[in-house]
């Protein structure tokens, strides 16, 4: 991460919250304002990703991507990343490492959104995840039933902070992970580009 010290960095919590971002929109906005307040973060980062290792289409180009980014994040304790671009690193649980490596005491949160959770378990070492740092899980229109139906959920419910404990995840030891719903905004990046809003 460009011009951030790891010693300025000591003992922050940052939630970090990942996608294509193809494009961003303000339900991502929503959702991080919601965590930094919920989670109590002291920052939130967004990690553009070149492209999701789980899609077969790739998104519109990065420098277009984080340039949206901005635009609508615009926020003193949200950062907007390609940090994934150039570390070199394509799956969440590599890109964690590397993060976990370059600011070794920082506590790190991973954020995402109730529908990445019913998929979860189809991410690479996603049970390492689980277990290397807590994870907020954010409510988005319909996806409710499917998450907590998941197979993480189900794996991992022993571990589950209840919503009113949400303050407490950040400072948690993993395996330890939050699932707060949230009157959302319902927009996606896939029916914004259906509609003819974002051209790749």
């Amino acid at each position: 991460m460009t011009g951030l010290s790891a010693t300025l960095l000591r003992g922050r919590t940052i939630g970090l919250l990942g996608g294509s971002f193809d494009p961003p929109h303000k339900g991502h906005v929503n959702i991080t304002l919601e965590a930094l307040k919920r989670f109590q973060l002291d920052e939130v980062w967004w990690l553009v990703s070149p492209g999701n290792p789980l899609k077969s289409e790739g998104p519109a180009g990065l420098d277009r991507r984080m340039a949206a980014a901005r635009a609508i994040m615009d926020h003193p304790r949200v950062r907007i990343s390609d940090f994934e671009a150039r570390s070199g690193t394509r799956y969440t649980a590599e890109t964690l490492r590397a993060l976990m490596r370059a600011f070794p005491e920082t506590r790190f949160v991973w954020l995402m959104g109730a529908d990445n959770l019913a998929q979860f378990h189809l991410w690479q070492d996603w049970q390492w995840i689980m277990e290397s740092v807590p994870v907020g899980v954010l409510a988005r229109p319909g996806q409710q039933i499917s998450a907590r139906l998941s197979v993480a959920a189900s794996r991992y419910e022993r571990f589950r902070l209840r919503g009113r404990q949400a303050a407490r995840l950040a400072r948690s030891e993993p395996p330890a992970w939050c699932f707060i719903n949230l009157p959302m905004v319902n927009l996606s990046s896939t029916a914004i580009r259906a509609a003819g809003g974002w051209h790749r």
